[in-house]
């Protein structure tokens, strides 16, 4: 679509006049957006366009030159892209590469099967994330459906939000959406809330500036403040808190910061000199760090391909050496390197993903639109948050009412409760106030007191005087001390705007006594405002003065004077109701919440004292601190940090960074961590990150993670990997458990597979190079692997036990290997157990029919000592197994009477194997009862070291990461 920054320097429109200022464009009003100075009338000049907005005509010839006025969405991927992107991972490729050479051995049946699990597994993955991205479709709401613009000769209409055009003269209202990036004209009271572009919780007083340095205190080189702070601009994405007012629209579509920062994929916070990515932009939205998902996945994967592709040259070197068999054993090798593959790890890890997220969309609170996202969730150990809106509910209550001594005092907040109620019916204005709304509630047990008063005048709150003003007449003076039938004048706003306009304070608080407010008073109250906002508190100041009752007298701005300062009133945001919970559901869980927000220290600090984490000296830092530091330096800073504070985009993104990379505590005094501890806290973290706007997006592309509540703004839900219904911690503590209850079935499925397939390995190589015919033949081993591979499929429905839940799910290489070669050998001690006992039980070994036996007794073995590691080795099996039959119970069921009833079947001498003695039952009996105690005996040991390490990590403090 067209844009006004692609039009040459100096280019305009044939046939009109271009009067924009020396080094600005007639054609470019995002550029006016970034050139301080400019009045509103020579910015009306450059567009254009004048106060009573374009005509029908030039405003359709802009709409064809600039396009529409939407944000750039990401075309969600097609079907057929999604399945051939979910065949991109080493291990489906391994598996690929494998069929491959079992079809070129002619081995059809082992490439059919493997090609039927890879295909199965693509579509599941692919079909998943379909359904995600259509429930997150379902969720998008748009920026703004409508906007009332002025169009000449004289009309005012609603029209479609995307059919704005630069030039076009709109209004807004209280609780409207800034639909493109303004230029107020006039205001009346406007207060904008900017949170999702800067995080900033409190509205922002907008007001027309009048170029040179004026009320915006920006001056014509454009050095003052970045363009969030100046008065005279409103931007997309945020919304009006209160008042009115009438703009002209300086840029639409993709030329807003808005669409900057989305489609650019990074946050560069837009100051005077025009710092926000232009239409060329480099789309790096989907440049994401590698998450936790993708480190295990394919650390497990490259473990397992250089076994197998370390095992058939191994398995032909050993035969042709010393059993001189030469490419006749290939097909066997093949076979042995997939009978070592866990075919069906695909299948599971997308079974278990799938059925983990689908649980947590059809509880109507989690999409997850990623399937691997889900594993991420429950490897999570870190998660960062921003305060507004998510800890916080964005809505002020009373914290304190405040005598000008600083003590508690009830008059403060008596005479701002009149204030506010005068003000709300007298001012007319279109939604109530949310300060005075809480002042209200405050002073609700005393309603009936405030009716007593006779509402006279109101002057609303303006923010460029930063006060409003209630007058007030009351019969019953003598309670509050006035003369019968005066006129109260009620001030309350800004401390340092009330403050400037008194003259005397009340230094009585029992009565009415009042002293003149000289510089030692004033100096003392500055400091009681600084010290009270500096614990993160928002002060009013109250101040009253009497006047004279004269009928019809109009008040103005200039009677606020000569007041008397009775006090002040200290509001905060409230709390999310479940917050505190959920804080402290999710340190249970080893997951340390750190927030990142921009607001005040003090703010912050309060909040985390709420929260009940951490406020020790340290635990709340001012983002510059960063600014010099290293990205080590940073690390351990962040590792011991509960918060920070005064936050811009470019500081969440840096400090997830550094979260998610690492690092050991700092040295220093006080009880040494454990001998791990310090290892354990230099391993990468994986951090979760949950913001709701714009500035949040770096933060969201940084992270492993990122999460986004429902009525977050569109590019931010986008840009998420998981979205929450609603601003809930608690979703968040319920998808961790969802996602580590799939990533411990997925990590029991891989330790009982491998350790089995390693344990099978190698009984058959060293059974080969000691029989003089092959231990089990390709087809028997093809079903047997089969076999397996059917019943596996029920860990991706387990239920792990509790002790699953209480730590984060990370699948570390090392980890696993240790776990599959030690029992793996405990296997392979089994199968070379049992081959001693076929030698005994099983005559003329061999004569081709006691070569059936052997296999057939083997096959047998096989899959009861298969049977024996499910059930032992699964995680949880006390906890889950209390009631009803599982899915585990009955697919080891299912492989023992496979194993017991094949052989002797008419199905078993079409597949080379006999009928075994009965004496061969009893003395494998004997060894799977041996083969069971050392399996429960190792697997208690194993448990018990893993819980000392877990313990170990917790005492080492939040610096270090739980172990998996």
């Amino acid at each position: 679509m067209g844009s006004a920054s692609a039009r040459t320097e100096g280019e305009a429109e044939p046939g009109r006049r271009t009067t924009a200022p020396p080094g600005v464009r007639a054609d470019s009003g995002a550029r006016l957006r970034d050139t301080p100075g400019l009045t509103a009338l020579e910015t009306l000049r450059t567009l254009e366009s004048g106060p009573r907005g374009l005509t029908e005509a030039q405003a359709e010839e802009r709409l064809l030159r600039y396009g529409d006025n939407t944000v750039p969405e990401r075309r969600p991927a097609g079907r057929s892209w999604r399945f051939v992107r979910s065949l991109r991972d080493p291990f489906t490729t391994v598996l690929l590469c494998l069929a491959l050479v079992s079809a070129a051995v002619a081995s059809w049946g082992a490439a059919c099967v493997i090609a039927v699990l890879v295909v199965v597994s693509a579509v599941l993955r692919s079909s998943g994330e379909y359904r995600a991205e259509r429930s997150t479709a379902a969720l998008r709401e748009l920026i703004a459906t409508t906007a009332t613009v002025q169009r000449r000769p004289g009309t005012t209409r609603e029209i479609p939000v995307d059919q704005l055009v630069p030039g076009d003269v709109i209004r807004l209202g209280p609780g409207d959406l800034v639909p493109a990036d303004l230029r107020l004209l006039r205001a009346s009271g406007l207060t904008v809330r900017q949170a999702p572009l800067t995080g900033e919780s409190a509205p922002v007083a907008k007001y027309p500036g009048e170029g040179g340095t004026g009320a915006s205190g920006i001056d014509a080189s454009g050095t003052g403040p970045d363009l969030f702070e100046r008065p005279e601009l409103c931007f997309q994405g945020s919304s009006v808190a209160s008042g009115s007012a009438t703009a002209v629209v300086l840029a639409t579509g993709a030329d807003t910061v808005f669409a900057g920062t989305y489609r650019s994929g990074t946050y560069r916070r837009p100051s005077g000199k025009g710092a926000v990515p232009g239409p060329g932009a480099r789309d790096t939205r989907r440049t994401r760090p590698t998450s936790a998902f993708d480190r295990s996945v394919n650390g497990v994967s490259w473990t397992l391909i250089r076994f197998m592709l370390l095992t058939p040259p191994l398995v032909l070197m050993a035969n042709a050496a010393l059993r001189g068999r030469g490419l006749e054993t290939l097909p066997f090798a093949v076979a042995v390197a997939v009978g070592l593959t866990p075919e069906m790890l695909p299948v599971i890890v997308t079974t278990a993903l799938a059925r983990g997220a689908a649980l947590l969309a059809r509880g109507g609170e989690v999409i997850v639109k990623r399937l691997p996202a889900l594993h991420d969730l429950g490897a999570i150990d870190v998660l960062c948050t921003d305060k507004t809106g998510t800890l916080t509910q964005d809505r002020p209550v009373l914290d304190c009412s405040l005598g000008p001594d600083g003590r508690p005092a009830p008059e403060p907040l008596h005479w701002a409760a009149v204030n506010s109620l005068w003000t709300l019916q007298l001012a007319e204005l279109p939604t109530p106030d949310a300060l005075d709304e809480a002042v209200l509630e405050a002073a609700g047990d005393g309603f009936d007191e405030l009716l007593a008063y006779e509402g006279i005048a109101a002057l609303p709150f303006d923010p460029v005087r930063r006060t409003s003003c209630a007058v007030v007449r009351t019969d019953a003076a003598a309670g509050a001390g006035l003369r019968l039938g005066a006129h109260t004048l009620v001030v309350k706003g800004a401390p340092e705007a009330v403050l400037e306009r008194c003259a005397r304070v009340r230094t009585d608080r029992a009565g009415g006594e009042d002293t003149d407010l000289d510089d030692a008073a004033r100096a003392r109250l500055a400091r009681l405002v600084a010290d009270r906002t500096a614990d993160g508190l928002r002060l009013l100041a109250v101040a009253v003065a009497e006047r004279p009752a004269r009928p019809g007298r109009r008040y103005t701005p200039a009677d606020e004077r000569g007041l008397t300062l009775v006090g002040f009133v200290g509001l905060r945001d409230a709390l999310a109701p479940t917050a505190a919970a959920a804080c402290a559901g999710l340190a249970r869980r080893g997951v340390a919440v750190k927030i990142l927000t921009g607001d005040h220290p003090g703010t912050v600090t309060h909040v985390c004292r709420e929260l009940g984490l951490d406020t020790g000296p340290g635990a709340v830092v001012t983002a510059d601190r960063t600014d010099g530091l290293t990205d080590a330096e940073l690390a351990r800073l962040a590792a011991r940090t509960t918060a920070f504070a005064r936050c811009t985009p470019e500081h969440k993104a840096r400090i997830v960074a550094a979260l998610r990379a690492g690092s050991g505590p700092e040295p220093g005094p006080g009880p040494k961590p454990g001998p791990d501890a310090e290892t354990v806290a230099a391993l990468p973290r994986t951090v979760g990150f949950l913001g709701d706007g714009v500035n949040d997006l770096p933060a969201l592309h940084a992270c492993d993670v990122g999460i986004a509540p429902r009525d977050a703004v569109d590019v931010t839900r986008e840009a998420a990997d998981v979205v929450l219904a609603s601003k809930d911690l608690g979703a968040i503590d319920g998808a961790i458990v969802a996602g580590r209850r799939s990533s411990a079935n997925i990590a029991t499925y891989l330790r009982i597979t491998l350790s089995s397939n390693l344990g099978n390995v190698i009984a058959m190589l060293g059974a080969g190079l000691l029989l003089p015919f092959l231990p089990m033949l390709p087809a028997q081993v093809l079903v047997q692997n089969l076999c397996f591979d059917a019943v596996q499929l029920a860990f991706a429905f387990d239920r792990p036990g509790p002790a699953a839940l209480r730590r984060p799910a990370v699948l570390r290489p090392a980890d696993l290997l240790r776990y599959i070669t030690g029992f793996g050998l405990l296997n392979a001690a089994a199968d070379l157990a049992t081959f001693g006992v076929l030698v005994l039980a099983v005559h003329g070994v061999g004569d081709p029919g006691g070569q059936d036996a052997f296999h057939a007794g083997w096959f047998t073995e096989n899959l009861l000592t298969q049977a024996l590691v499910m059930y032992l080795l699964r995680t949880g099996r006390r906890s889950a197994e209390g009631r009803a039959p599982g899915p585990i119970r009955i697919a080891v069921c299912a492989l023992a009477v496979t194993g017991l009833l094949l052989p002797p079947s008419p199905l078993g001498p079409l597949l080379g194997m006999a009928p075994l003695p009965p004496l061969y039952y009893g003395l494998l009996a004997a060894v799977l009862v041996l083969y069971g105690a050392g399996l429960a005996w190792a697997k208690e040991r194993y448990d018990r070291k893993a819980a000392g390490e877990h313990q170990g990590n917790l005492d080492a403090g939040p610096d270090a990461s739980p172990q998996p």
